[in-house]
């Protein structure tokens, strides 16, 4: 009877255990990253965003990373532009566009434990935290600064990367291929959950592009059509060198100015944000936990090195006395 007592105790705990962290999980705000090429849509599809989560009653909380941007179509709660003078910085430093850009945002980074202070005050009442960041991606994302941002963000609360593709443009095969590189370059430099949005549906259909990663040969068919010479050969390695990507890869198509695909999209989000629970955040916990004990072990490393300078310099006297 006692050893049955246990094991009810024990499921009862587990059970609540579970429970809790369900809570906690579906309480959880969810960090949106939204990347895409300049002239992709990504701001305009940032207001899409912006527009459909205020029609459900769950306003989101905007945060503008473009220190460079002119006008934005929403209104940001925490604007780069208000704390960083980008024209000043190119000024100042002697910088061009490029470099005026990611030296606004390293500035901006060292006031992220602010951000992140005013992300967790508002992580009770607010479901969704939108970025927008600036359209030279490579700013972004393989700068210092861009990885403080995405690492902090995925370490406090589920984090999904959303990367926009101008569909119109990539009807081109090399074009599609090119993006298709890019979003397997960001997908593996940040290990977020990651998704690939076709923006502009509303000009050209998704359709084409999800044929081409289902099917391999519609791809090649499309290439020999288009392309001639020593591109063809190399496409057709790289999309076989892709193959695994697209297996994994989540594709939702969208319309900016019209808002179709929106439900689709916000589907993926939470399949994303599943992955996130379920595979993400135990490697992020791995690497934290290994951080700390590499850390701790630097300590000990450090303590021995002083113990044993101590015990061979104890008992000596030091000559203080000036030579004359």
């Amino acid at each position: 009877m006692q050893g049955e007592n246990l094991d009810s105790k024990t499921e009862n705990a587990a059970d609540a255990e579970h429970k809790d962290a369900k809570a906690q999980r579906e309480e959880a705000p969810v960090n949106i990253i939204m990347i895409g090429m300049a002239g992709s849509g990504k701001t305009t599809l940032m207001q899409r965003i912006n527009a459909y989560l205020h029609e459900r009653k769950t306003a989101p909380y905007v945060v503008n990373l473009d220190p460079a941007v002119t006008k934005l179509p929403f209104q940001a709660n925490i604007d780069i532009r208000d704390t960083v003078d980008y024209k000043q910085v190119m000024k100042e430093y002697n910088l061009g566009p490029n470099g005026g850009i990611l030296t606004s945002l390293n500035l901006f980074t060292t006031k992220l434990d602010q951000v992140m202070e005013i992300v967790d005050k508002r992580a009770g009442s607010t479901k969704y935290f939108l970025f927008d960041t600036p359209g030279q991606i490579e700013i972004f994302t393989w700068s210092a600064s861009g990885a403080i941002i995405t690492n902090t963000l995925a370490a406090t609360y589920p984090t999904v990367v959303v990367y926009v593709v101008d569909t119109p443009r990539t009807a081109n095969p090399a074009t599609f291929m090119s993006n298709m590189m890019y979003a397997c370059s960001i997908l593996y430099k940040t290990q977020l959950p990651f998704i690939v949005v076709f923006n502009k549906t509303d000009v050209v259909s998704h359709e084409f592009a999800v044929g081409w990663m289902n099917d391999f040969e519609a791809f090649q068919q499309a290439l020999m059509r288009n392309e001639d010479g020593f591109m063809t050969s190399l496409m057709n390695s790289m999309s076989l060198v892709l193959d695994e990507f697209y297996n994994h890869l989540r594709v939702a198509g969208v319309s900016a100015m019209t808002g179709d695909g929106m439900d689709e999209l916000f589907a993926k989000i939470d399949e994303a944000v599943d992955e996130y629970y379920t595979e993400f955040k135990p490697a992020i916990q791995r690497q934290i936990e290994k951080k700390r004990q590499d850390e701790e072990k630097q300590k000990e490393e450090h303590m021995k090195r002083l113990m044993r300078d101590l015990s061979v310099s104890e008992g000596k006297e030091v000559d203080t006395r000036q030579d004359k």
